[in-house]
């Protein structure tokens, strides 16, 4: 009997129970610290593969310009200028080096971010992205060890993974719509000095067929607040290839889009406001801060008034005359002779004679000046800069300063203009070409205005000389165009 109180008793008995509770407790609470700190552990090295996959592909995206080479060197840029360290995981704490990552390059992305990548390419022109996948580091579930062996319950190990996407494109704005198509083996820094007549008219004349050298500026961005916002047809012509300022047109160099045609008698107009030349659609621009002449305009051509040209403060607008004591900068031999065609050789030694008999008395007042551009901008500095008023040309039928309007640019680049050169055998243009790769862009120098022969239709030719690649770097004050390499993360 004693014995079966004393089993109710102990049966009834609640001293210690807050022992057991605490111990089950305790065990759940010591799960949850484990679990929680096996799955920081991962999320640390998922976050830390993450920042290494985002650096790899930006590395990578960085080259991808489109040139043969660009996949390598994208697979090189990756692999050679990205180190990281990861805090947990297996396979190392340094992270570098192709066997840490994979990359994949793409032509396209969906444009569902989370649809799937599926166009992949191992074409250096076609790649625009590129996708950095980790390798998966496993994350061992060391505290959840402890946990297991009280439940008998194992944790498996974590796998942190990691993917980013990348990609690049290069923007080219503020430049004239100009293309033309690039000779075998053509680099810009290589050919400074040299001519290129940008665009001719006639039979032969079109670098393909319908296109006469010029870009379409139908989709090209327009500063809302700069001198072009708001123009359309052929006054947005004579903006975009005409005015001096914020016009910010980009262009993508991965791909233009050519505008055929000839484009007669409005181009030759709109060009030569950097020759104090106001005609045509541009008759009223001449007071017009917006399309201001170049501070140096020696051209060999006045006013047919006769002789109001000498600071008279006459324009020539559609009556001219050559000069009859003043000529402007020459050609290249070879095209006079017969041995080139669109493209010159620099040599235009001939020509510098003739310009220094007629305009200096014969003694070279500038004879370090290799090239028509050099000499151009020796003669603004001798003058008193491009800002100054000083006579370039002393007592003769042109001063060298714009006479007709008050604007004078205080750029010497004025008489620049960029231009796209396309590689015509690699990308054939017919028409209205759509996505055709530029190989590079151009700073070419007009040494003389654009000609109109007077014919129907007439042969409005540009002539200019390669002043350098344009391509790539910044333009700033007092340069032409703007260029900015655009990376960046898409997932």
């Amino acid at each position: 009997m004693r014995l079966n109180i004393r089993i109710r008793q102990f049966a009834q008995d609640e001293h210690g129970t807050m022992l057991v509770i605490w111990g089950l407790t305790f065990v759940v609470l010591l799960g949850i610290a484990a679990m929680s700190f096996d799955l920081g552990r991962t999320g640390i090295t998922r976050s830390e593969l993450q920042a290494y996959t985002d650096n790899v592909a930006l590395a990578a995206a960085g080259e991808l310009d489109g040139k043969d080479d660009a996949i390598t060197r994208a697979r090189a840029a990756a692999a050679n200028l990205i180190s990281d360290r990861k805090t947990f995981g297996t396979g190392g704490s340094v992270l570098s080096g192709d066997t840490d990552y994979t990359l994949t390059f793409y032509s396209e992305l969906p444009d569902d971010d989370t649809a799937a990548l599926t166009a992949v390419t191992t074409d250096p022109a076609e790649a625009v992205y590129v996708r950095a996948v980790a390798t998966p580091s496993t994350v061992a579930a060391t505290y959840g060890a402890a946990f297991a062996a009280l439940t008998g319950n194992a944790r498996p190990n974590d796998q942190a993974r990691a993917a980013s996407v990348a990609g690049f494109t290069q923007y080219a704005c503020d430049i004239t719509p100009l293309m033309f198509c690039i000779p075998p083996g053509f680099s810009a820094d290589a050919s400074v000095g040299d001519m290129i007549l940008l665009r001719s008219g006639g039979s032969g004349s079109a670098w393909g067929p319908g296109d006469f050298g010029f870009l379409d500026p139908a989709k090209v961005l327009v500063d809302d607040e700069g001198p072009c916002a708001g123009l359309n047809g052929a006054q947005l012509d004579a903006c975009l290839l005409g005015a001096e300022g914020s016009i910010t047109q980009c262009f993508n160099q991965r791909g233009v889009d050519i505008e055929p045609g000839q484009k007669v008698g409005i181009r030759d107009a709109i060009f030569n406001v950097r020759f104090d030349i106001y005609k045509a659609i541009m008759n009223g621009k001449r007071n017009d801060p917006d399309y201001p002449p170049a501070p140096n305009v020696i051209k060999g051509i006045v006013p047919s008034s006769g002789g109001k040209g000498k600071g008279g403060g006459s324009c020539i607008g559609n009556n001219e005359d050559p000069s009859p004591d003043t000529v402007g900068l020459p050609r290249d031999g070879c095209f006079a002779s017969g041995g080139c065609t669109r493209f010159g050789d620099g040599n235009w030694s001939a020509g510098r004679t003739d310009y220094v008999g007629t305009n200096y008395g014969g003694v070279d007042p500038h004879p370090g000046a290799t090239t028509r551009y050099e000499y151009y901008l020796e003669e603004i500095d001798a003058a008193g800069g491009p800002g100054g008023a000083g006579s370039i040309l002393s007592g003769l039928a042109e001063t060298g300063r714009p006479v007709c309007s008050p604007n004078q640019s205080s750029n010497p680049q004025r008489r620049v203009v960029i231009a796209a050169g396309i590689d015509c055998s690699a990308n054939p243009i017919n028409g209205a070409t759509s996505d055709v790769p530029v190989q590079e862009f151009v700073k070419i120098f007009l040494t003389e205005p654009v000609g109109d022969d007077g014919a129907s239709p007439p042969t409005l030719d540009i002539w200019g000389e390669v002043v350098g690649s344009a391509g790539g770097g910044a333009g700033g004050t007092g340069d032409v165009g703007i260029f900015r390499d655009v990376v960046q993360l898409y997932r």
